[in-house]
């Protein structure tokens, strides 16, 4: 209301709108009366789009006489620059009656009209997603196993299954705290990582797991089979973490990023890679795989960060193999520790069986682990080194 003030005080008043309104629309609407005459199908398809839209109209104030339309609208109509370009690229905007470009200008007592979109349709129906399954639910919390290709909550850019989707669609009422299209979430996993999360219920439940997430008090245990036999098997990555400087959509090893630990130790080496147990202190985008990629030992099948992709192939891996195995914390509600366990998935399953046949690994296996043996012992301490993975 107070916006709306503003402008009727910059621009004057705007008494004489409702006559230049029922002037253009009466003039309008006898040449859509001609045209549906001659068109019916086409006039009833416009009429069902048109229910979505709103058409505005005002006078130019002076003050905004020899702007662009598209400043003019911007002014006039709160929209952004981007959206005023493109309803008068669209054929959307008019002075006097004709329609104008983006480019063209105004002039003062002009009649500029405009045709809004209307409001935003309503969110879509959650979807179900297949294999996602629940481990474990109470009123405060909900942990899940999460199959690949599955993301966290939406985002820009991403159309494919979330979490979030999945566990509406099966009738569970979430925490309402952080964004919309977060609610409930407390921490995430790549697309491509499977295995355990939890989620929030209730607000109090949101507030308890973000904090112990954040103090470190959360107990997140991933296997990860890796290239090659770390040296030594069991160690500490401690290396800062932020975007790669000159691929943004990867993360790097970076001096002065985001501090990151990362403790691992191996489970059991095999002739060309290693399955580690790995504790995360901190909970960086990407973190196991930027540590492991940055000792030169990525996680196999991970193109992103260097992984060789004929291994991947002979293992019939078409992502990371990276599994969120184990998870606990102090139960929201009770303080009391619980944990959660989840089993490898069917493909990362057949890879490790495919690895202990030694006779296959040793037609191509030992150059792969002599190559990233070479480079275990290689220092991680810069962006310079990241950026080469």
């Amino acid at each position: 209301m107070a916006a709306h003030a503003r402008e009727s005080a910059e621009f004057g008043t705007l008494s004489n709108v409702s006559e230049h309104r029922s002037e253009r629309q009466r003039a309008r609407s006898g040449a859509n009366a001609s045209g549906a005459n001659a068109s019916g199908a086409n006039a009833s398809e416009a009429s069902q789009q048109l229910q979505s839209t709103e058409l505005r109209g005002l006078p130019v104030p002076e003050g905004l006489a020899g702007l662009r339309v598209d400043a003019a609208l911007t002014r006039l109509f709160g929209l952004s620059r981007t959206t005023a370009a493109e309803l008068a690229d669209a054929g959307e905007v008019s002075l006097e009656g004709r329609v104008r470009g983006k480019g063209d200008r105004v002039a003062a007592g002009a009649w500029l009209e405009v045709r809004l979109p209307g409001p935003p349709a309503g969110p879509a129906p959650p979807e179900p997603v297949n294999g996602l399954s629940i481990i474990y639910v109470d009123d405060e919390i909900l942990v899940v196993d999460k199959p690949v290709g599955v993301a966290a909550h939406p985002s820009p850019g991403w159309t494919g299954p979330t979490v979030t989707s999945g566990v509406a669609a099966m009738g569970y009422v979430m925490a309402s705290s952080g964004a919309d299209e977060r609610q409930g979430i407390v921490h995430r996993l790549d697309a491509g990582t499977t295995g355990l999360m939890v989620l929030a219920r209730t607000e109090s439940a949101y507030t308890a797991l973000k904090r112990a997430f954040k103090d470190r008090r959360v107990d997140k245990g991933y296997h990860a089979l890796v290239q090659g036999h770390p040296d030594p098997s069991t160690g500490t990555v401690d290396a800062p973490i932020d975007r790669n400087p000159t691929h943004d959509w990867r993360f790097a090893v970076v001096a002065g990023g985001r501090p990151s630990v990362t403790h691992y130790s191996t489970i059991e080496a095999f002739p060309a890679a290693s399955l580690l147990d790995i504790r995360l202190e901190t909970g960086r985008t990407h973190q196991i795989r930027v540590h492991m990629a940055a000792l030169r030992h990525p996680c196999v099948g991970d193109a992103i960060y260097g992984a060789d992709p004929k291994l991947a192939a002979r293992l019939g891996l078409s992502r990371q193999w990276l599994h969120a195995v184990r998870l606990g914390f102090a139960h929201p509600a009770t303080g009391a520790p619980v944990i959660y366990n989840s089993p490898y998935p069917a493909d990362l399953g057949a890879a490790l069986d495919t690895l202990a046949d030694r006779r296959l690994m040793s037609r191509e296996g030992g150059s792969i682990a002599a190559r990233d043996e070479r480079g275990a012992d290689r220092p991680v301490s810069g962006a310079s080194e990241a950026d080469q993975q």
